[in-house]
């Protein structure tokens, strides 16, 4: 946590983990609407599936932009580690999307909105929250874990 804050390189690997992060979270995003709006699934499983789509595509660009330094590890590997970290990220996430769904509808029950019902609305206003809380964790955990080989991290 020191290392982000006292060094410029780990300053900039967060803030493109952050823009892999929105990449990935306008792919979560569109499957899920997608999948909510014609398909007709839960917002759980629509968000399960989409967050895997999310998944391939950060690990990707994280790999290749983010961390090209990291790639000492065989592609397969660290695939499941990253993998694995954000299979922790679905068990945090999951039940934020079914327990907080319900609250923010209710929140936002009375806002006066013409273009988006209060269903789409809570959806995406709860989505958006998972995606937060869960970006954090997979930042720190897939940084010293999955990447732990991207240079070593010294003070500036």
């Amino acid at each position: 946590m020191t290392a982000l804050i006292t060094n410029r390189q780990e300053r900039l690997r967060f803030v493109k983990f952050m823009v892999v992060g929105a990449i990935g979270s306008v792919v979560d995003f569109l499957v899920m609407n997608l999948l909510t709006k014609l398909a007709g699934f839960s917002l759980s499983l629509a968000g399960t599936i989409s967050f895997i789509c999310a998944v391939f595509s950060n690990f990707t660009w994280n790999r290749y932009w983010t961390y090209p330094d990291s790639r000492a590890k065989p592609l397969g590997r660290q695939l499941m580690m990253f993998f694995v970290v954000n299979v922790a990220g679905v068990v945090i996430r999951i039940p934020i999307l079914h327990y907080l769904e319900p609250v923010v509808e209710k929140l936002l029950a009375n806002f006066p909105s013409k273009i988006f019902s209060v269903d789409f609305l809570a959806k995406n206003l709860t989505l958006t929250i998972a995606i937060g809380i869960v970006m954090l964790w997979n930042y720190f955990i897939n940084r010293y874990w999955t990447y732990n080989d991207a240079g070593v991290v010294k003070p500036q």
